[in-house]
C-alpha cells in the first residue's frame, strides 16, 4: 500500500478506481460530480494512473458500453450517474448485466448529507427533491451488492471491496452511492491497495458427479447439447467444439448469446431443440437458463437430464423447474474439459460414435440446405435474405452485436468473440451501446450491430450516435426496419391467431409507422447514412457502408423488412 496526504475522497477512490485495473469510467454527471471532475483534473496534473473518463450523455448507454467492452475484453469496467434519476435511468441495462452474469461497477451520487457549513453541502434547489429514503433499493435485485461511501476514509475500500464482489462466481454488476460531501472531504489516512483484491476460484466439478455424467452420456443413444452461453469464454468455445466433435454430440443454441461453436461444424444442428429434444435420451444442458419451452416442447419422460453451468440451478431466478438429474457446478470450460477426460477413461466405442457422427453430419448438411432456400432475394428484402449479405460483406474476425432480428442460420460465425447476443433479460437499448463498447476494447475490427427498429429506438441513438462521433467509435449499425415491435406482435398472434387483434395482422400496440428516417440521425453526428428498400441495392449498401467504417466513419444502413 502507498499513502498519500491532502488528497480527498474522490482522489482516492479514482486512484483505486485505476489499481483495481479498470480502464473506463463511463459518466453522465450532474450536481453530485463536481469532486470527480476536480478528481480527474488533478490526477491529469500529477499522471496518476485513474482510468480514462468518458462522457456518455444516457445511463442506458453508458452501463451497455461498459457491458460491451468487459464482453470483448474480460476486464470489468466503472459507471457513474447522477443520483436516484440516473440509476433509475441506467436499471434497464443494469437488469441486462446482470442476467448475463457481466461485472461491473456502477456508481451513483447521492445527494448531500450536510444542508450547509461543509465542503460539498446543498447548494441547488433540487439537492431536497432527489434525496431518497432508500436510493439503493430500487435495482438491488439488479446487483449482486449495494453499499455507500459514509466516511472518506473508506473510499479506496469502497471500490476493492465492489471489484472483489463483482468478480466472485458468478459473476455480476455491483452498485455504491456517493453523496457530493463525503466525496469531496480531506483525508489524509487513506491508502490504495496497488493489487486487486482476490476473488474465490470459480467451482470445480467434483469427480465423482463428472464420473457419473461420463457414464451417462457413453450409454445415450441419442445425447443431445443445448447452450446458449457456452462460448462466453474461447476456452468455452474450444471446450465445446472438442467434446462435440469426438464423441458425435449434437449441439443446438437456444437464444445464444455468443458463438458457441462453429457455425458450419457438422455437429452444429441449428437454433431450435426440436426435433432432436422429442427423441433424446440424454441432454446436457450447458449454461443455458432455459433450453426449452416447457408449455411448447419438454424431452421424454425416460430422457436422463444433466446441466453444466457456475451456478447450474440459476438461484437468483425466483421459478425455474427444469428436471435436472445430475447438477454440475463449474466453469464451462473446465466442466467439458472433465467430462471429456471422463470419456476417454472410459474407453470410447469408436465404432459407434463415427457412426452417430456420420448420421449427425448428414442431417447437419441438410438443414442447411434447407434453410438456405429461405435466403434468396425476392420481391422485398427479408431478414433472412439481409442476414446472409450481412454474413457476406464482413469478414471472420468482425464482431456481430445482435438485439433479435439477425438469422444465424444465414449469418453462421465461426470463431468464439464474434457474436454476442441480447441478454437473457431483453432489456432493449442494449445493442448500440454494446457495440460501442466492443469497439473500444477492439478498435481494429469490425464491429457491426444488428437491430430492430424498436430496439434502435430505445437506445437513444442521437445519444449513441454522439458517442461514436466524440469517442472516434466507428460502428456500423444495421436496422432491420418492419415498422413495428415483433416481439409484440407475434406474442399478441400466438395467443389469439383467431382474435380480434389477428384482424390486423397483431400490430395492436405493435405498431411504429411512420418510420422516421433513421438514417439521418447517423448523418447528423457526421456519419454515413443510408436508406434500403429493394434486395437488388442491399450488397452494394453494405459494401459503401463497411468501407466508411473501415474508413474511420460511423455507419447505418436503415434497411426496409418485410417481416
Amino acid at each position: 500500500m502507498t499513502s498519500t496526504a491532502t488528497q480527498s475522497a474522490a482522489d482516492l477512490f479514482l486512484r483505486q478506481l485505476g489499481a483495481c485495473g479498470i480502464d473506463y469510467f463511463f459518466a453522465n454527471g450532474g450536481t453530485d460530480f463536481p469532486p470527480i471532475a476536480e478528481g480527474f483534473a488533478r490526477a491529469a496534473d500529477t499522471n496518476a494512473p485513474v482510468p480514462k473518463p468518458m462522457v456518455v450523455p444516457h445511463e442506458n448507454a453508458a452501463v451497455a458500453m461498459a457491458h460491451g467492452v468487459y464482453m470483448v475484453s474480460g476486464r470489468p469496467q466503472a459507471v457513474m450517474v447522477h443520483v436516484n434519476v440516473g440509476s433509475a435511468n441506467a436499471i434497464n441495462a443494469l437488469l441486462d448485466a446482470g442476467r448475463d452474469q457481466v461485472p461491473l461497477l456502477l456508481f451513483a451520487g447521492k445527494t448531500p448529507y450536510s444542508e450547509g457549513g461543509r465542503h460539498g453541502a446543498r447548494t441547488r434547489y433540487i439537492h431536497w427533491a432527489q434525496e431518497m429514503f432508500d436510493q439503493a433499493g430500487m435495482l438491488r435485485e439488479a446487483v449482486k451488492w449495494d453499499g455507500e461511501l459514509r466516511v472518506p476514509e473508506q473510499a479506496g475500500d469502497l471500490v476493492a471491496r465492489a471489484m472483489q464482489v463483482a468478480m466472485t462466481s458468478p459473476r455480476g454488476p455491483v452498485y455504491a452511492t456517493l453523496p457530493r460531501d463525503t466525496l469531496a472531504a480531506a483525508t489524509d489516512q487513506a491508502a490504495v491497495e496497488m493489487t486487486a483484491r482476490a476473488a474465490p476460484a470459480v467451482p470445480h466439478p467434483d469427480p465423482a458427479t463428472i464420473r457419473r455424467a461420463a457414464e451417462w452420456i457413453a450409454a445415450a443413444e441419442r445425447p443431445l447439447i443445448v447452450t446458449a452461453a457456452a462460448g462466453r469464454t474461447a476456452e468455452g468455445f474450444a471446450a465445446l467444439t472438442r467434446l462435440a466433435e469426438r464423441f458425435a454430440l449434437p449441439v443446438v443454441e437456444f437464444h445464444p448469446r455468443y458463438a458457441n461453436l462453429p457455425g458450419d461444424h457438422p455437429m452444429h444442428l441449428g437454433f431450435l431443440p426440436r426435433p432432436l429434444l422429442d427423441e433424446a435420451d440424454l441432454v446436457l444442458v450447458v449454461d443455458c437458463d432455459v433450453p426449452w419451452i416447457p408449455h411448447q416442447e419438454s424431452p421424454p419422460e425416460t430422457c436422463r437430464i444433466l446441466h453444466l453451468a457456475e451456478d447450474p440451478v440459476f438461484q437468483r431466478y425466483p421459478m425455474r423447474s427444469f428436471r435436472m438429474d445430475i447438477a454440475i457446478a463449474a466453469d464451462v470450460a473446465t466442466g467439458l474439459q472433465a467430462l471429456e477426460a471422463a470419456l476417454d477413461a472410459l474407453g470410447p466405442d469408436a465404432e459407434r460414435i463415427a457412426a452417430r457422427g456420420a448420421r449427425l453430419a448428414t442431417q447437419s448438411a441438410e438443414r442447411r440446405r434447407a434453410v438456405r432456400v429461405a435466403a434468396t432475394a425476392g420481391e422485398r428484402i427479408s431478414p433472412d435474405y439481409l442476414s446472409r449479405c450481412i454474413g457476406e460483406a464482413v469478414d471472420a474476425d468482425a464482431i456481430i452485436v445482435n438485439e433479435y432480428p439477425l438469422r444465424q442460420d444465414h449469418c453462421p460465425r465461426q470463431h468464439p468473440g464474434t457474436f454476442f447476443g441480447l441478454s437473457p433479460a431483453g432489456g432493449l437499448g442494449w445493442g448500440m451501446g454494446a457495440a460501442l463498447g466492443a469497439k473500444l476494447a477492439a478498435p481494429e475490427r469490425l464491429v457491426v450491430a444488428t437491430l430492430g427498429d424498436g430496439a434502435y429506438i430505445f437506445a437513444n441513438p442521437t445519444a449513441c450516435h454522439w458517442v461514436a462521433e466524440a469517442h472516434a467509435l466507428p460502428i456500423l449499425t444495421i436496422l432491420f426496419n418492419n415498422a413495428l415491435y415483433g416481439a409484440v406482435r407475434n406474442s399478441t398472434l400466438a395467443m389469439y391467431r383467431d382474435g380480434a387483434a389477428a384482424r390486423d395482422g397483431g400490430r395492436m400496440l405493435a405498431e411504429l409507422g411512420p418510420a422516421p428516417a433513421f438514417e439521418a440521425l447517423a448523418a447528423a453526428s457526421g456519419g454515413h447514412g443510408e436508406r434500403v428498400e429493394r434486395p437488388e441495392d442491399l450488397p452494394a449498401a453494405l459494401e459503401r457502408a463497411v468501407a466508411a467504417v473501415r474508413g474511420g466513419r460511423q455507419a447505418l444502413l436503415n434497411v426496409i423488412c418485410d417481416h
